[in-house]
């Protein structure tokens, strides 16, 4: 553990208070115009995952764990458990649904993903921003309609609810973004 300052800490961080480990969900810095600048962290407790807000002076002193970030690919879920190799040394780690969250849906055989390690235990994980899929259900394409502006819904090879343009046609692959599934573009492939 070393101590930093409430103003350096970021998303990402692990903190630790009262012998629990936090990691850090949102971290903001307030400087109003009069006043004291504060720091506003909205942490989750690693142990239960329960989510904490805490409003520190941005000269407050916090510690912070040290944490180390790897590297995994993903292989498969096992019921509630999701097992990553490490490339280098094909050991693999099973990470629990609290710690994947909203990125499972978008995990696919293979992908490469960055896992935060505490004393070899997952706590956090961060998937690429992109990721492909096919549209497995849509509307069919109207004779008539324009490309441009409009779009409709669509069901994803994943499960996943999002909206595209018109022209999209059921069995297209097309890139979302994996932070809230909104479409970016038809795929390269």
């Amino acid at each position: 553990m070393v101590s930093v300052i409430a103003s350096s800490v970021r998303k990402g961080n692990v903190l630790e208070k009262d012998g629990k480990l936090y990691l850090v969900l949102t971290a903001e810095n307030i400087h109003p115009g009069k006043g004291t600048p504060v720091t506003h962290l909205e942490m989750r407790r690693i142990s239960d995952g329960v989510k904490t807000v805490e409003r520190l002076r941005t000269t407050d002193s916090v510690e912070k764990a040290f944490v180390e970030h790897k590297t995994f690919n993903y292989l498969y879920q096992d019921g509630e458990q999701w097992v990553f190799m490490q490339p280098e040394t094909f050991d693999q780690l099973p990470v629990g649904t609290d710690v994947v969250g909203d990125a499972a849906p978008y995990l696919t055989e293979n992908m490469e993903v960055q896992l935060q390690l505490f004393e070899g235990n997952a706590i956090a994980i961060e998937i690429p921003q992109r990721a492909t899929f096919e549209v497995v259900e849509t509307e069919p394409v109207m004779k008539g309609q324009t490309a441009s502006g409009s779009f409709k819904p669509a069901v994803l090879s994943n499960g996943v609810r999002t909206m595209v343009p018109t022209h999209i046609t059921t069995g297209t692959r097309i890139v979302v973004m994996t932070a809230d599934g909104a479409y970016v573009e038809r795929a390269k492939d």
